[in-house]
């Protein structure tokens, strides 16, 4: 008696190796808020040589994807867009560990969530582009959500926190949009140049005598994993699967990075945080639902 296995198909394979790639991704962007806490560094010295390592260690990575280096390309950077985007991307970087530092990571991680939906709403606004009905009333239930995170945070300690946050993610979603505008601009280096012109904004107010082995080890790590083979690995696995799938996976991100946060060091976000969490986290989920379903639908008919 023989048995026959049904071979698998190149798809599958594909898609399977995108999956671990992206929740890979997804599992080091959701550590930001555990390193964070271990650091013990002031808020710019983590920003400053968090960025350096980052950039640094994306550098590698930049001159074997998109093409590689090339001169005309690394000189698209410093065209018109180029700069807004290196402007935007530096500022995304400060907010970010800004927020982590001065809110709580629930906080940060919540009206992050956001971002997708601002960066439709600028596409629809400034490039006139056509946004789905039910994307622009996702992107305003969200927004109902870290308006209730935000206004409770008003006076308790975390407000500046919490609006570098809204910062971190309106300058985000400009990253999303500037390369629509100009499809020119090659993602890597631009990343690569912000974060090094990052650290020069920044390490002059840095204090780096009184860092350790500990806070050095941390913050090349933290560079490392959650700046540059997060991004990569993201990077690689969304094209190998449908564009819902990977915003299904990384929408996790969500739930995980303060889960850690909790279980490693009993940060307990307030009440409001979990109203307007929740509020975000179903919107996201009821819309990737609804983008899943089409995108199987169109793969069915294809």
């Amino acid at each position: 008696m023989t048995f026959q296995f049904p071979a698998r198909s190149a798809f599958a394979s594909d898609y399977e190796r995108g999956v671990i790639l992206v929740a890979t991704a997804m599992l080091a962007w959701s550590c930001s808020g555990i390193y964070a806490r271990l650091l013990t560094t002031d808020i710019w010295t983590a920003i400053a040589w968090r960025s350096l390592f980052g950039g640094l260690f994306l550098l590698i990575p930049s001159f074997f994807l998109e093409g590689g280096f090339s001169r005309r390309q690394w000189a698209s950077i410093f065209h018109p867009a180029g700069l807004a985007m290196l402007a935007c991307q530096t500022i995304s970087q400060a907010c970010f560990i800004g927020a982590l530092y001065t809110t709580t990571v629930a906080n940060v991680t919540m009206i992050y969530a956001t971002a997708p939906f601002i960066a439709a709403f600028l596409s629809w606004t400034m490039l006139k582009e056509r946004v789905a009905k039910r994307t622009l009333i996702a992107g305003g239930i969200c927004l109902i959500g870290v308006a209730v995170i935000v206004a409770s945070s008003i006076g308790g300690g975390t407000g500046v926190g919490d609006l570098l946050a809204l910062g971190m993610t309106v300058t985000f979603a400009l990253i999303i949009v500037i390369p629509r505008m100009d499809p020119s601009i090659p993602i890597l280096p631009s990343s690569v140049v912000s974060g090094l012109l990052t650290f020069v904004v920044f390490v002059p107010f840095a204090s780096t005598s009184s860092v350790d082995i500990q806070n050095w080890l941390l913050l090349a790590a933290f560079g490392a994993t959650n700046f540059a083979l997060a991004f990569v690995l993201f990077l690689f696995g969304s094209r190998k699967m449908p564009a819902a799938d990977a915003a299904l996976i990384s929408s996790m991100e969500i739930v995980l990075t303060p889960f850690w946060v909790w279980l490693f060091f009993s940060e307990m976000p307030p009440v409001a945080t979990f109203i307007g969490g929740a509020i975000i986290f179903a919107t996201i989920v009821w819309h990737t639902a609804i983008d899943l379903r089409h995108s199987r639908r169109r793969r069915a008919l294809a």
